[in-house]
């Protein structure tokens, strides 16, 4: 089955980082058991991972292990080549967006995560996004990064189900009305 999917957290007034990329507000809600918030579900349904530049290069910049074992593709047009470390996890693409989901397809990367602002807008624009799950978090931002930008019309989505995680989160998943 072919789908690209979003997993993604998000401030009430729409954010997904700070005006300076920043994501500590993440943090602010505590997680004394580490609930993973249906993340490692998620994961395990998906082929492969497309993401842009900066969120590669925030994920690089965490004190973690590299956190994903499919192939993560990295959309840039400034990017030159991808760190040695990642070489074997991490692969640049270039191109329209439904090309890079066709090449995608046609490697066997049927259930794509896409991630990162600019990427989920364009894959918004051009009609690509089947399923997003939002983690609303109950702080408002002010300004930074929206997750999501202006389209020539609307988009309809259909809510799938609705789930509170540590008595403050509410996390939403949708599926695109066809």
């Amino acid at each position: 089955m072919k789908r690209n999917s979003v997993f993604i957290a998000m401030s009430l007034d729409g954010y997904i980082a700070d005006k300076k990329g920043g994501i500590d507000w993440l943090h602010k809600i505590p997680n004394p058991q580490n609930e993973d918030m249906g993340y490692t579900e998620f994961s395990e349904n998906i082929d492969a991972l497309v993401m842009g530049r900066t969120t590669f290069e925030t994920v690089c910049g965490f004190d973690m292990d590299w956190p994903y074992s499919q192939p993560v593709f990295v959309l840039s047009n400034t990017l030159q080549e991808i760190p040695d470390s990642y070489r074997e996890k991490v692969f640049l693409i270039k191109g329209p967006l439904a090309e890079i989901q066709k090449q995608l397809h046609q490697k066997g990367h049927h259930r794509l995560y896409i991630d990162g602002g600019t990427t989920i807008q364009g894959f918004i624009q051009e009609d690509l996004i089947d399923e997003m799950t939002i983690t609303t978090f109950p702080i408002l931002l002010g300004s930074g990064h929206t997750l999501f930008g202006e389209l020539p019309e609307g988009v309809e989505f259909e809510l799938l189900t609705s789930k509170v995680y540590l008595n403050q989160l509410v996390q939403s998943r949708y599926r695109r009305k066809r």
